[in-house]
């Protein structure tokens, strides 16, 4: 029987990866609804390919557009955050693919849950901001939620079959674009430098994160939730060839890596297969090819969000969505040209500095620290 995916952020390097699949398995996959940010051009085109029964873009404005694109066919078009959560919840869907970007895939990530569906999720922030609420409403329901984030997935592929307490949880870095630039000339560091990522191609915005190690401090955070382990087990090693995805260590010393050339197919289709594995004709990866793997410390001096990440998971309560929301508004304000590189992570430390603090946040508390937070960030970057 074919599952039935709903798939979040389908114009994006996810989501574009995740109809690869699809297209490679069509005994094994059907798409059922389609949701995209702004791009209503590449929205339309995929749902006349894949022959969707309804899609949906969050940017109101694009609505009309999007629905004379698609009125000659029979396809459901649909508009906003509340629509995005109504098709999530559709009886015709089994799996939702979360690959949306930033706090807005929180909302669908609890409707797929509250729905009962299978979630593979690469939408980080969803527990990034609300990891305590995800997981306790996922255990509460049966819901399984499979990683696609290839760190995270790796640290799943080598806990599978274990029953052994984990020593240690190593997640891989690979630094980023700017890994080999001084500290001192970040400050000067272009968008378009900053966007120069030398293994994966990801959306602009992760690649930023990734350059800030946001990103990793955020895979920190979602390892702990996904994984049930504290922060004095979580380490980070940059690995600049991006070939060793992250590790496990046991308590008798072995240690565990899943390895494999920077590719998402393989999390995502791991992800939408497991248990089983894609049986696929890409290129194999090959160990003469790369002799020599590396692994370093990061710069804690160079990288500051990676501690206050992981000041932020020990706090709990509303801290990480404070990072997170002043991190999405000092990016967008870095790629359009109002701050500078330096600026993204200060505003973090200015939010968290005087965002109100809850221990115990409902939903409506998130949303409220989310609203906060961009408001201390876009007053720290002096923004209109």
């Amino acid at each position: 029987m074919k599952q039935r995916l709903s798939i979040l952020g389908s114009t994006g390097s996810i989501g574009v990866q995740t109809l690869d699949i699809v297209t490679g398995n069509p005994e094994l996959f059907e798409v059922n609804s389609l949701v995209a940010g702004q791009n209503w051009q590449l929205l339309a085109r995929q749902a006349v390919e894949f022959d969707v029964d309804s899609v949906v873009i969050a940017d109101e404005s694009k609505y009309n557009s999007l629905r004379e694109a698609l009125a000659p066919y029979p396809i459901k078009v649909y508009t906003g955050s509340d629509a995005i959560c109504q098709v999530v919840r559709s009886s015709e869907v089994d799996v939702v693919v979360n690959a949306l970007v930033g706090y807005a895939g929180l909302h669908p990530t609890i409707a797929a849950i509250e729905a009962g569906k299978k979630l593979a999720l690469a939408n980080k922030e969803s527990l990034v901001v609300g990891g305590d609420l995800v997981m306790r409403m996922a255990s509460e329901r049966g819901v399984p939620i499979l990683p696609i984030d290839s760190e995270h997935s790796a640290i799943f592929q080598c806990l599978v079959g274990e029953q052994s307490p984990i020593r240690r949880l190593i997640v891989t870095c690979s630094g980023g674009a700017l890994r080999d630039i001084p500290a001192e000339q970040l400050k000067d560091v272009t968008p378009e430098r900053a966007l120069q990522h030398p293994q994966w191609t990801m959306g602009a915005k992760i690649t930023i994160d990734s350059a800030t190690l946001v990103n990793k401090g955020f895979e920190v955070i979602e390892a702990h939730w996904l994984f049930g382990v504290g922060a004095e087990k979580i380490s980070v090693l940059i690995h600049p060839q991006s070939i060793v995805h992250s590790m496990v260590e046991f308590e008798d010393g072995a240690i565990k890596a899943q390895l494999g050339t920077p590719d998402m197919h393989i999390p995502i289709s791991y992800a939408l297969m497991f248990p089983q594995r894609a049986a696929t004709a890409q290129e194999r990866f090959d160990f003469l090819a790369h002799p020599t793997l590396t692994f370093a410390e990061p710069d804690r001096v160079k990288y500051p969000a990676l501690d206050i990440a992981y000041e932020c998971m020990r706090r709990g309560g509303t801290a990480s969505c404070v990072m997170n929301g002043s991190n999405e508004v000092a990016v967008a304000a870095f790629l359009a040209g109002k701050c500078r590189f330096t600026d993204i992570t200060a505003s973090i430390e200015y939010a968290l500095g005087r965002a109100t603090f809850v221990a115990k946040p409902t939903l409506a508390d998130y949303e409220a620290s989310n609203a906060e937070s961009r408001a201390l960030a876009a007053e720290y970057l002096k923004l209109k």
